[in-house]
């Protein structure tokens, strides 16, 4: 298989598998007070030491979490749960920032959303005008999961700030692939997931910038300064404290052959399939991420093809699989309908070889030309615009 979904999960690293393996005796409940309690409690905050230097917070500061959902839920939710006033969010955010500021706007909140440019770009402009006196809470990505764009964290955490208002970013996509420094951004609140960035499943953390209120996420025991009750997930919190440490290490050294790796794929595509064109091309994207239009072809008939090949891919986010609506983030790029159905992703890693980028090269222009030959005027539905 060559994997080419690393936006969705990524392979847990072998030295995370050792460290999980390795800790696999340490059973004991991080709240106890006895030795085998104390012994898990140091494995947790030895992960959280890791986790908070790899995004530049204090341990204090880092809450520890099951993932990326859970932490956009708990900045969100405690944010701005019952209290009244306005949110922003950006028009490409995650599902898992997008429902629960759907959410808090049937409970009372106004929410606003700001679209991003055709070209993927986000205006900092756009989204301070949008933060007005009563504005409780911004959430912008700091690098969108489907087409890579990435946007200006830090200006927009310093103007929504100077406003008198919360920021929160969901870094999940950036940690690991860019410099990620919540502290150097000035960010009240920052997500981050630990399989991501080739740590387990069940993983994740939210920075909650000292001297921050929220409302409690999960009642019911003192985890996590009172935030997050219920016993650690020792071994998935240990995985994730190795990959953080891996990815702070190998950040330098990964990022750059990635790029080269993907630009090589893009090129090939470009070059090969006629009338293909890369979404946010022109704009900052991050260094794994490859959007691909194939006019003409279904993006899921690309994948399905894709994966008899032995290629995994996607054709958006892994959390709206199984629908058959297109991708809103997509659609807010002013895509058509039918164009944001033709969107193939391909998300690299620092597993990912030249020799996986040929083969893709080879097989994937003959698939696009056969998944447009199938979409014939009979079977194909129309191609007007939305």
């Amino acid at each position: 298989m060559i994997y080419l979904d690393n936006n969705a999960s990524t392979r847990l690293d072998p030295e995370v598998w050792a460290a999980i393996s390795a800790a696999a005796e340490t059973f004991g409940n991080p709240s106890s007070v006895h030795a085998e309690g104390q012994r898990a409690r140091r494995a947790v905050e030895e992960a959280r030491d890791e986790v908070a230097a790899l995004v530049g917070a204090a341990p204090a500061e880092t809450i520890l979490t099951s993932g990326g959902t859970e932490s956009n839920a708990m900045a969100l939710f405690g944010a701005a749960a019952g209290r009244p006033g306005r949110i922003v969010i950006s028009g490409v955010e995650h599902p898992s920032v997008r429902e629960p500021a759907a959410r808090l706007a049937a409970a009372g909140c106004e929410l606003v959303t700001v679209p991003p440019e055709p070209s993927g770009a986000l205006d900092l402009e756009r989204v301070l005008n949008a933060v007005v006196p009563g504005t409780r809470l911004v959430s912008v990505m700091a690098a969108n999961n489907e087409y890579g764009g990435v946007f200006p964290v830090a200006e927009i955490a310093d103007g929504v700030r100077s406003r008198g208002a919360l920021f929160h970013t969901d870094a999940v996509q950036a940690v690991g692939r860019l410099e990620v420094d919540a502290r150097e951004w000035g960010v009240d609140l920052l997500s981050v997931s630990a399989h991501k960035l080739h740590g387990p499943k069940g993983a994740g953390a939210l920075v909650v910038r000292r001297g921050v209120d929220l409302e409690v996420h999960t009642p019911g025991g003192g985890q996590e300064k009172r935030r997050r009750a219920g016993t650690e997930n020792t071994l998935a919190i240990v995985g994730f404290g190795a990959a953080a440490r891996l990815a702070a290490a190998r950040r330098g050294l990964d990022a750059p052959a990635v790029a080269r790796r993907r630009d090589a794929l893009e090129r090939g595509i470009l070059e090969r399939v006629p009338g293909a064109r890369v979404i946010g091309a022109g704009i900052e994207r991050l260094p794994n991420t490859l959007a691909v239009l194939v006019p003409d072809a279904s993006g899921e008939a690309l994948l399905i093809r894709l994966d008899l090949e032995g290629v995994a891919a996607s054709v958006g986010s892994a959390c709206s699989s199984g629908t058959l609506a297109p991708s809103p983030a997509l659609l807010a790029l002013g895509l058509s309908r039918d164009e944001a159905r033709s969107v193939v992703r391909f998300s690299l890693s620092r597993d990912t070889t030249d020799a996986e980028i040929e083969r893709v090269l080879q097989i994937f222009p003959g698939i696009a030309a056969e998944v447009r030959g199938a979409a014939t005027p009979a079977a194909a539905p129309s191609r007007g615009r939305a």
